[in-house]
């Protein structure tokens, strides 16, 4: 049995409303992937605050439809194609999904929309390589700990550099 009109128009509404959410969106191709691998997928992407939809290209096409951050994804949506939507750690759900093909071998990552702007293939894949954020803000937080540790052994050897100076100087005249 068939999708109703109402069930459709509620699939589209959902759709959109997932878009709002999203910073951005990703095509892969599931062609040959068991409804078990589509869920492990699924429960990997979850991690990182991200939703894989799979949908009739045509009702994806109608959720995208006046929305000009999202027009450059109608042309990825060919076949069977999974549209992977992130919110904001674009960089884990790539790796996710990197390590998920890597183990199963049966999916391919067609592109992305970023911003607006339709991603390629090696461009989406990049972006698996770019630290997570809370990488970033470990890498932030070391560096303000180095500069704060530079700081205060700055700020503590004058006072010792002045008192070796003066121990010195007084060394010097009892001699």
């Amino acid at each position: 049995m068939g999708r109703t009109l109402a069930n459709k128009k509620e699939l589209v509404t959902e759709i959109k409303t997932l878009l709002d959410e999203s910073e951005s969106a990703f095509v892969i191709d599931f062609k040959g992937l068991s409804v078990a691998q589509i869920g492990d997928l699924r429960n990997r992407l979850r991690e990182s605050g991200t939703v894989c939809k799979i949908s009739k290209n045509t009702l994806m096409k109608r959720a995208i439809d006046g929305q000009a951050q999202w027009q450059e994804l109608g042309s990825l949506l060919t076949g069977t194609a999974a549209v992977v939507l992130t919110k904001e750690d674009i960089g884990s759900a790539v790796k996710a999904y990197k390590q998920f093909q890597k183990e199963t071998k049966k999916t391919e990552l067609r592109g992305g929309v970023l911003e607006g702007k339709l991603l390629g293939q090696q461009e989406a894949e990049a972006l698996a390589d770019l630290p997570t954020k809370d990488e970033l803000y470990a890498k932030i937080a070391i560096a303000i700990n180095a500069l704060a540790t530079k700081v205060a052994v700055g700020i503590k050897e004058v006072p010792a550099s002045i008192g070796r100076g003066i121990k010195a100087y007084a060394e010097k005249e009892e001699a």
